[in-house]
């Protein structure tokens, strides 16, 4: 039996589609295509949820004929896929459903191509088909996509979705102007501005984890918690991305994005109904109520840094300034801590520390709440010896799951109180053989029409505003001791300082800390 086969049973066949639709890949020759985009679609169709009716693009200046294509797309999923080298009659199955269209996306006869091609596809699928357009472009070329292509794109606001990938902008005007070029041509609604890390597994538990039980939500605010950190760390450097990197920086890269849509998962106020508007209206409300941050003191809640040569788990490394395509005296962020405060009833006071960096020991991404101590301390000093706060943590990656950290009386004839880990595991309580890949989920969404877990353009706007003091004031002064910390440690000094000034310190992920010593060893 196929893996194909055998995915088809587990599927409702109430939430899979059934309207035909064709995925049009622009850029369809790129390396986000190769690596995650068809592998995922790959993955939805071996699982039952593509609609019976479907047909795959792939767009690119690229001179390719269909067989080379497919040829090229088996080599990335037997690479890249979760499950590992395709099997022949599901591929084939899968890859007589795909095609490649070479065009020129800056002609003017760009659109009258992609028309004919699409209304060819409507005919062999036997009827009007939903169309999505993944733009897997450089952002600076998503304007002028969108402008030539514009007639063949537009084709009832029930009809045509357009996915955007991040960064979205390099800054608030620049992302005004991209929704303002995109909504020439599309509503709102049909926009899909894709954040791969909403489709984990474990960042959309959050939302079920807060508001399908009632036992955290009485805790869930300042009375009982202390503080918020939010950790994404990188354990590899800019690799093949030194081009890109240098334009970006990690303020751009992970906290605008990655990071605030974390922040909002843990902030929001209890939605009215799982619905798309409702879901992100709430998580508006949460930037909104971000502090603003005063331009004249940018260095008392965030900190950047720039990582040098170093060791790392795989041996020496070369610093930042080192790596392929980024200049010697660079002046990018690797690095980047911010401490924010959201000012609304809930979480008035309480400080949410969010950090990200490359070339960090480690790679983790991990929320970790600390609740306060308890006000009375009726134990002796010698019960406490190890003795640590109450903490949640939302394991993201890896080992994703779920920890909650409380004290226990240790076994034997004295009062003495460990730490103790009651832990939720994917892997172990679903026992599913892998997690689907974040862009499995989000292209499922898409061509559901589920807007969920998709940025909206407030959203974008309302996150470039939180940032735009910090980035504003490390534009205007040059940072003169880059690098400040050495590749394979947790960054620089000054992050810890952040911390430290509050009394507080960064807690390590939990999949990183050494076991606690036994008392009677």
């Amino acid at each position: 039996m196929s893996l194909g086969t055998a995915g088809r049973r587990h599927v409702d066949a109430a939430a899979k589609p059934q309207q035909p639709v064709v995925v049009v890949i622009v850029g369809g020759g790129g390396d986000l295509t190769w690596r995650m985009l068809v592998p995922a679609l790959y993955n939805l169709f071996l699982d039952g949820w593509l609609p019976d009716r479907f047909a795959i693009i792939g767009a690119d200046r690229k001179p390719m004929d269909d067989d080379a294509y497919r040829q090229h797309l088996r080599q990335g999923v037997d690479e890249f896929s979760r499950r590992g080298r395709a099997n022949d009659a599901d591929w084939h199955a899968f890859a007589q459903r795909v095609g490649f269209l070479s065009m020129d996306f800056t002609s003017a006869s760009a659109s009258e191509t992609l028309t004919q091609r699409l209304d060819a596809a409507d005919t062999a699928l036997g009827g009007e088909a939903i169309r999505v357009f993944y733009l897997a472009v450089p952002p600076n070329v998503v304007a002028t996509i969108v402008a030539r292509l514009g007639p063949a794109l537009a084709h009832g606001v029930d009809r045509v979705r357009i996915v955007v990938e991040k960064p979205f902008g390099r800054d608030l005007a620049s992302a005004q102007a991209l929704t303002k070029t995109l909504t020439r041509v599309f509503a709102e609604r049909q926009i899909y501005r894709i954040d791969h890390y909403l489709g984990k597994e474990t960042v959309q538990n959050i939302l079920a984890f807060r508001f399908a039980n009632s036992l955290f939500e009485p805790i869930w605010n300042r009375r009982y918690i202390d503080h918020v950190q939010i950790t994404v760390a990188e354990d590899v450097g800019v690799e093949h991305r030194g081009g890109y990197y240098e334009t970006a920086g990690a303020l751009r890269d992970m906290v605008q994005n990655h990071l605030l849509q974390l922040l909002c998962l843990i902030a929001m106020e209890p939605p009215l109904s799982f619905n798309a508007d409702e879901i992100r209206n709430k998580k508006v409300d949460v930037l909104r109520a971000i502090r603003p941050i005063d331009p004249a003191r940018v260095g008392e809640v965030a900190v950047r840094g720039q990582y040098g040569p170093g060791v790392t788990a795989a041996g020496p490394v070369p610093g930042y300034r080192e790596e392929p395509d980024v200049a010697p005296d660079s002046t990018t962020e690797t690095f980047a801590a911010v401490k924010f405060f959201v000012d609304n009833w809930r979480w008035e006071h309480i400080p949410f520390y969010l950090r990200t960096g490359k070339r960090l020991p480690a790679k983790a991404s991990e929320i970790s709440i600390q609740f306060h101590p308890a006000p009375h301390q009726m134990f002796p000093p010698s019960a406490m010896e190890h003795w640590q706060p109450n903490r949640l943590a939302i394991r993201v990656q890896p080992s994703e799951g779920i920890l909650l950290r409380f004290q226990a009386k240790h076994p034997g004839p004295i009062m003495h109180l460990d730490p103790v880990d009651m832990l939720f595991s994917y892997a172990g309580a679903f026992r599913v053989p892998s997690l689907p890949e974040a862009y499995e989920t989000l292209l499922l969404d898409v061509i559901r029409g589920d807007a969920t877990l998709f940025m909206r353009d407030d959203q974008v706007d309302a996150a470039w505003s939180v940032v735009m003091p910090i980035l504003d004031a490390w534009t205007a002064e040059r940072p003169t001791d880059f690098p400040n910390y050495a590749a394979g440690t947790w960054g620089p000094e000054a992050a810890d300082q952040l911390l430290a000034r509050d009394g507080r310190r960064w807690m390590l992920p939990t999949t990183l800390e050494p076991p606690e010593p036994d008392p009677d060893s």
